[in-house]
């Protein structure tokens, strides 16, 4: 099964997605299963994971809503203050929804110590707890503090999203492999081939200028801890669906079938715990 493990969907709102600026105004619309799908079909993708784009437990309700009416949507990545004192009576509310595997916050937009209070870890353990798996949106900044979060919660699965956002624009990896290494040295930690195009430039990316990413991401992770995501609608602001899918196509084509096989499909389904 090819399953592409990170997407988003909207109906668009200016306060609600106060985050997408003006020079990303081609995504400044609604974005619903219904646009999503035939990408999918082109694609030969089977499957999709949902995640959230909003803080708020509407947003969670909204994916969980759309993957209860489209079978394809496989799983849905929410939102849920981890620091609440309430937490633990969300959760217990979502405890009987199958399509809810995980959860995420916009941690790129907080300081990186954010992560690393008491009650926000607390809330990390109760998600192990129950289950849930938790998806990290980071910058390189936030890596070190990624990993002490992750020290102190061994027993959690952790995703990072979109390599953490390298400045694939300027080519500088050199820092960046060196910050997410030691996170790739944790069992626990998957990290997701997606969201590259939008931190390249946007309007004269090329291949060549992703690939020193997609070697270090394999080279650290391997493929049983890679998983293909587009960033699906946000990769619009620099490339189309296909694009995106052609680039780790291209590159997951030197690799054995079995290989392949996990960065499309396997690792995200093992991941999130779907059969």
């Amino acid at each position: 099964m090819k399953v592409d493990s990170h997407q988003h969907f909207w109906e668009y709102d200016p306060k609600r997605q106060d985050w997408i600026s003006e020079d990303m105004k081609r995504i400044r619309r609604n974005f619903l299963p219904g646009d999503l799908f035939p990408l999918l079909q082109d694609a030969k993708i089977d499957g999709c994971i949902a995640v959230q784009a909003e803080e708020s437990l509407r947003e969670t309700d909204f994916l969980i809503d759309l993957a209860q009416q489209h079978e394809w949507i496989l799983g849905v990545v929410g939102w849920a203050d981890l620091g609440s004192d309430g937490l633990e009576e969300v959760l217990e509310n979502y405890s009987e929804n199958e399509h809810l595997v995980g959860f995420r916050e916009v941690l790129q937009s907080k300081d990186p110590r954010y992560m690393l209070r008491e009650e926000f870890i607390r809330g990390i353990h109760k998600l192990g707890e129950k289950g849930y798996c938790y998806d990290l949106l980071t910058f390189p900044q936030h890596l070190e503090a990624t990993l002490e979060l992750v020290k102190k919660c061994p027993d959690q699965r952790f995703v990072i999203d979109h390599l953490s956002k390298p400045a694939i624009k300027s080519g500088a990896w050199k820092e960046w492999k060196k910050r997410i290494s030691p996170l790739a040295e944790r069992e626990l930690v998957w990290c997701k081939l997606s969201g590259m195009v939008t931190e390249a430039d946007w309007q004269k990316w090329t291949y060549e200028d992703l690939f020193p990413f997609l070697e270090i991401s394999m080279e650290l992770f391997g493929p049983e801890r890679l998983m293909f995501g587009s960033d699906w609608p946000v990769c619009l602001v620099a490339g189309e669906y296909e694009q995106v899918f052609r680039v780790i196509e291209d590159f997951s084509s030197q690799l054995s079938t079995s290989e392949q096989d996990l960065i499309w499909g396997q690792t995200a389904l093992e991941f999130y715990q779907i059969s």
